[in-house]
């Protein structure tokens, strides 16, 4: 039985937010996509990515998600899930930054790395 603990609560707040974005919004607007784009999809687009990287970064993502809730079970794969997370996360920040989004739109990408590198930091402790 897993101990919940601080890690294990950013864990699933990490990993649900994740999934959220990339399999339930996925195609929706949302004051946070960057801009002005429609979708998930026309967000990359704006910010002049290829159409490859949507796809890669997806993957990135739910796969990190799905390895943060397995590390509730198994701790070992907290560190390389929530690492991809953080670097994705300073991704995602430079894009805002580049397209020149007001900053409210990169909170959701800052909150996420600053948990992913808690996460980071918790599991090296």
């Amino acid at each position: 039985m897993p101990s919940f603990s601080i890690s294990t609560v950013l864990q699933v707040i990490v990993a649900l937010g994740l999934l959220n974005v990339w399999l339930v919004r996925v195609r929706s607007a949302t004051s946070y996509r960057g801009g002005n784009a429609e979708s998930l999809k026309d967000e990359f687009f704006k910010y002049g990515l290829p159409p490859v990287l949507f796809y890669v970064v997806g993957v990135l993502k739910v796969g990190s998600a799905l390895l943060l809730i397995a590390g509730i079970w198994d701790p070992r794969l907290v560190l390389p899930a929530a690492a991809v997370v953080a670097l994705l996360m300073v991704g995602a920040l430079i894009m805002h930054f580049k397209v020149k989004d007001p900053p409210i739109k990169s909170l959701p990408a800052l909150l996420m790395l600053i948990m992913s590198a808690s996460l980071c930091a918790l599991a090296v402790i």
